[in-house]
């Protein structure tokens, strides 16, 4: 199965600003994240919205998340 976790979309992004992730731009709940190095990250999910392991997954294939970053 995963190792992931289903969590919180807030969770999700703070732990993506831990990571170096900074807010480029937003509207509503789509927010548009920027790192260096990386392509930008389009985050769209509302707070308190659950996001489920595969979810999880598909995001840290492009911002490099990890399950221990949770």
């Amino acid at each position: 199965m995963t190792q992931w976790p289903s969590s919180k979309a807030n969770r999700v992004l703070v732990a993506l600003f831990k990571l170096g992730w900074i807010l480029k731009r937003q509207s509503s709940s789509h927010r548009t994240l920027s790192r260096e190095g990386w392509p930008d990250f389009v985050f769209a999910f509302h707070d308190g919205e659950e996001i489920g392991p595969r979810m999880l997954a598909r995001i840290a294939k492009h911002t490099g998340l990890e399950p221990s970053n949770l």
